[in-house]
């Protein structure tokens, strides 16, 4: 942007007198200068419906650039008899205003509360939009560290960083952090249908929450799982995501299976176990055999789980090596 609404402003009071013709030209400046420091209005993305209760935004792509004005990332919605809840409120404002739009099509039924995964900014810079369409009162849930986090460096970090990796197309997006904290089996009513809650540890990070429709058998999973996509694994654990993959198994009888990255269903299971499992096990026997760490990519990279999975996955070519890294490190440390 050329122009900062403090310079314009500045400008247009020196070279406006206290008139009411320049008044009003004074406030036509301002409007153009608030317009300058907006990203512009995200294109419709259609809603898919995964079940009786669930809708979905989906995002064909798996990372932010200045073309796709960061719609990277799925935004469930839950429509029940006395509402809908958000899962997930994308990337910046105008994502999320874009799906207001879709959801407004789908049903008169209002917003009553969000629920953010986790605290990775492509899962709560829409909450702004959410809470100026349907009241400064929204429920926005998240566990306590997704909220502290969102709160302090962290909530920072992805708002600067988003606004760079689009060149500014989300300019204007604002923290708003959750407001209602939550915990491992609570449960959340949206009168006809049951949202229960679930949280085992560190998995994607430590501070992931699943959120199952329990009338629906569908688990909307955060980044837990994520369908041909690899991306931000510095903040989990291979060996916590198996845990919670098994533990939600166990706790639901889920059919559909609700990444926020990539298509839901049931092969995102299997394709994520299979991905982990070849990365994970190449790291163990790599650190068994005495394999310096840089040396475990190339073996890792045998596994046939591991290299057929590489041109089909978003992001494989920056971060396949960490992912790798980080697996062997923590086979290193497993072993003391």
């Amino acid at each position: 942007m050329t122009l900062s609404r403090r310079r314009i402003l500045k400008n247009g009071a020196l070279a406006i007198s206290a008139t009411s013709a320049g008044m009003t030209e004074l406030m036509a400046m301002l409007a153009t200068a608030a317009a300058a420091e907006r990203g512009p209005p995200v294109p419709d993305h259609p809603l898919q419906r995964l079940s009786p209760h669930v809708h979905m935004v989906w995002s064909p792509d798996g990372f932010p650039t200045p073309q796709n004005q960061g719609m990277m990332s799925n935004i469930v919605f839950v429509v029940g008899s006395a509402g809908v809840m958000v899962i997930d409120s994308g990337a910046s404002v105008q994502i999320a205003e874009m799906t207001v739009r879709q959801l407004r099509r789908l049903t008169d039924k209002a917003v009553i509360g969000v629920v953010n995964t986790h605290y990775h900014g492509d899962h709560w810079l829409g909450n702004q939009a959410f809470r100026a369409a349907y009241g400064a009162d929204l429920p926005i849930y998240a566990l306590a560290p997704t909220r502290m986090a969102i709160e302090g460096a962290v909530g920072r970090f992805w708002h600067e960083a988003m606004n760079r990796w689009t060149n500014d197309a989300t300019v204007g997006t604002d923290i708003v952090p959750p407001n209602r904290d939550i915990a491992h089996g609570d449960t959340l009513s949206l009168g006809d249908v049951t949202l229960r809650l679930h949280h085992y540890g560190r998995a994607h990070t430590d501070a992931d929450v699943a959120v199952e429709v329990i009338e629906d058998g569908v688990m909307c999973v955060g980044d837990i799982l994520m369908d041909r996509r690899i991306a931000n694994m510095e903040d989990g654990s291979y060996q916590g995501t198996f845990e919670a993959i098994d533990k939600l198994i166990a706790a639901s009888r889920t059919t559909i299976w609700v990444p926020a990255h990539g298509e839901a269903g049931t092969a995102v299971l299997t394709w994520q176990r299979e991905l982990f499992a070849g990365i994970w096990e190449s790291c163990v026997e790599a650190v068994k055999q005495g394999i310096p760490l840089e040396g475990a990519l190339a073996f890792t990279l045998k596994d046939p789980r591991v290299a057929s999975r590489a041109a089909e996955t978003k992001g494989w070519a920056n971060n396949i090596g960490k992912y790798v890294s980080l697996a062997y490190l923590e086979a290193e440390q497993a072993q003391f």
